[in-house]
């Protein structure tokens, strides 16, 4: 179990890294290394948006393959393979001198975008999907989750902390800024093929498929006869495009407000290292509480870091405390949603009568994409509504404009994070004994709920 534990964590490694290039700053590459025009980002974030909402609702498709795939190497691992290989391929497009600029580069670039999100989908449903399959006991789901969040999270971090030092560094040696971003998606790529042949060598399923195939007519079906995992995807679009929205203002926050991008990798490691130590200490958190009174507190811890973000102005000292304590709580909360998806596989099982793993965790994409959408959609608007699309330095930008900026970074999160929470009090009823019971009886082969 220890090999398989380590090699699905460390799997997501690189991936994250990646995944936080494009996802994090894709935008900011576009409208300051490539300065496209105002109208060219509005056609952009269109895109985007519009990408992202029709893959993710493809999302549960890809799920339904996964779930009917029998092979020698089992189901999930010619799918993250095949992805791996074309989700890399798609990103060093997606950095690389296409030969074309104005509208002309528009057009490629969504043809690009589109390979982009469809190999993250194979890549991204196949991986995950593969939880619940190494285990049915919580508790060890809870070590190969925090393992695989810490290491998700140390990718994303690393790529955070040295975005501005790395690409910097790399324009004063090859002497353009395009051709060092091209550089450092590069280097992420072999990194993302590295780690992820860790989980292809040593992760093992040990919770049989069992030999159902859950024909296509069905799937939406399944999805949505599982009204625990309707209610949690609901919840973690909430949180998570709060989430993504402030983290994806991060570094024009520290350009044009604070007015030191310099001082914005400092400030990333101090939270890299703030969510980090969450994750680590959630198993012994989850000892003492439960939890739903895990949820509460970092739910609460949240929107605390949030309010001290809104009165730090541009004091360092405040905005590290309120980064420290918003990753905090967003590091629990995002992991206790990933073992909110995990058992909702058992849950489905035990009231449907076929185990779907990888419909199931087919959502977690979508509910990623889905959030990354509307985050992308608020980042744009907000971008030009404050005329920092326009903007080269501080000085460029109103009082106003920082104030949008403001608002859509801070307010709005924070309302999305406290209706993520009151939504999963209301509706989530998969607490530690009601599983156990769901376990305990899928084990002994017991009627499962449509038969009660």
């Amino acid at each position: 179990m220890a090999a398989s534990r380590w090699g699905f964590g460390l799997g997501t490694l690189g991936r994250d890294m990646l995944a936080a290039l494009v996802s994090l700053y894709l935008m900011f590459y576009l409208t300051d290394v490539l300065q496209i025009s105002g109208a060219q980002l509005g056609v952009i974030t269109v895109i985007l948006v519009a990408m992202r909402v029709f893959d993710a609702v493809n999302d549960p498709v890809m799920g339904v393959v996964v779930d009917n795939t029998r092979t020698r190497w089992g189901k999930f691992r010619p799918w993250i393979l095949i992805g791996a290989v074309l989700w890399g391929g798609a990103s060093l497009l997606m950095f690389a001198d296409l030969g074309a600029d104005g509208w002309g580069y528009v057009a490629l670039f969504t043809v690009v975008y589109l390979v982009y999100e469809v190999a993250y989908t194979v890549n991204d449903i196949s991986y995950w999907s593969m939880l619940p399959s190494l285990t049915q006991d919580q508790k060890e789901r809870e070590k190969i989750g925090v393992l695989a969040r810490i290491c998700a999270n140390v990718g994303l971090f690393a790529m955070v902390v040295a975005l501005v030092p790395a690409t910097r560094a790399l324009e004063g040696l090859l002497g353009s800024a395009e051709v060092a971003w091209f550089t450092l998606a590069a280097v992420l790529v072999v990194l993302m093929l590295a780690f992820q042949s860790l989980t292809l060598l040593f992760t093992r399923e040990q919770v049989p498929a069992g030999p159902e195939m859950t024909p296509l007519r069905e799937l939406f079906g399944v999805i949505a006869r599982n009204d625990q995992l309707l209610w949690v995807t609901l919840a973690m679009v909430a949180f998570m495009s709060g989430y993504l929205t402030t983290a994806s203002f991060g570094l024009y926050y520290f350009k044009y407000a604070y007015g030191d991008e310099g001082a914005y990798p400092v400030f990333a490691a101090i939270l890299g290292v703030s969510q980090i130590a969450a994750l680590a200490a959630f198993p012994l958190l989850s000892k003492v509480m439960t939890r739903g009174r895990i949820h509460l507190v970092a739910t609460i811890v949240c929107l605390l870091g949030y309010l001290v973000f809104m009165v730090s102005g541009t004091s360092l000292l405040l905005v590290g405390i309120a980064g420290v304590l918003v990753f905090a709580g967003q590091g629990a909360v995002q992991l206790l949603m990933v073992m909110f998806i995990a058992d909702s596989v058992e849950y489905g099982h035990w009231k449907l009568g076929r185990r779907n793993e990888s419909v199931t965790f087919s959502l977690q994409p979508f509910i990623y994409k889905l959030s990354n959408a509307v985050a992308s959609g608020i980042v744009g608007i907000t971008l030009i509504w404050s005329g920092i699309d326009v903007a080269r330095t501080a000085d460029d930008v109103t009082d106003a404009g920082l104030g949008i900026l403001r608002g859509a970074m801070l307010g709005l999160p924070m309302a999305l994070m406290a209706a993520s929470y009151l939504i999963l009090r209301a509706r989530y009823r998969l607490d530690e004994e009601f599983y156990g019971r769901i376990v305990a009886e899928l084990r002994g082969g017991g009627p499962h709920a449509a038969d009660h």
